[in-house]
């Protein structure tokens, strides 16, 4: 199983994907720099959290206009499995991969801390082997993960069984408490916590090493 992870300038969490992919696989991935304009022949792509550009204009924004999202978008439309971690879901967002926009936290406040989140799919790259209902505990790490989309959008996402996750405690404001989404295909997920950020008990939570194992075993499948 070959995975590459995405590298923008000022992201800050591509290193803890490559070490989380690395300790699950034990094949470290590529690491690809944004200028390039190829991704390796890979079976998963992962847009790490951070803050890309340093979240000038508009978080995720400019790193959905890099050389290599166009490629990205070429893979994840033949059927690669695409996963965007917090600055990664909002770029997917702004490259049009994913639905909907992220916003300013309800209560323009930072939030670091632990919460929990419930699996409302099964049929998505990320949650093929979790089953629906449970509750993981994942750290966030955000300033804009308020999710937001039309009402339209919304019914669509809840009909077609879109909506991966849900915050039990909804800290951001996000419309219907999600917390990640996919899109038609399934291949492409989007999500604001860091399950990267728990996949060993020194991190305080293994419950995203749940997450990542589904992911990996669905594109190793």
């Amino acid at each position: 199983m070959k995975s590459a992870v995405i590298v923008f300038p000022a992201s800050n969490c591509d290193r803890d994907a490559q070490v989380a992919l690395t300790d699950l696989t034990g094949t470290k991935p590529f690491m690809v720099w944004h200028a390039d304009t190829d991704v390796p022949d890979v079976d998963l792509i992962v847009l790490p959290g951070g803050f890309s550009y340093g979240d000038y204009l508009r978080c995720g924004a400019m790193a959905a206009q890099s050389h290599i999202m166009r490629d990205v978008k070429k893979k994840a439309d033949a059927g690669v499995a695409v996963l965007g971690i917090c600055n990664g879901f909002q770029v997917l967002t702004e490259a049009g991969l994913l639905p909907g926009a992220l916003q300013k936290n309800q209560g323009l406040r930072f939030l670091c801390t632990m919460a929990e989140v419930r699996v409302e799919t099964d049929r998505s790259a990320l949650t093929t082997g979790v089953a629906v209902g449970t509750v993981l505990r994942i750290p966030i790490n955000h300033f804009e993960g308020n999710y937001i989309c039309s009402a339209e959008t919304l019914a669509v996402l809840q009909a077609e069984d879109r909506i991966v996750l849900r915050y039990m405690d909804n800290p951001n404001g996000s419309i219907d408490s999600i917390a990640g989404v996919c899109n038609e295909a399934r291949n492409v997920v989007g999500l604001m916590p860091h399950p990267e950020r728990a996949t060993d008990e020194l991190l305080g939570s293994v419950d995203g090493a749940a997450l990542l194992r589904s992911l990996l075993s669905s594109v190793a499948a």
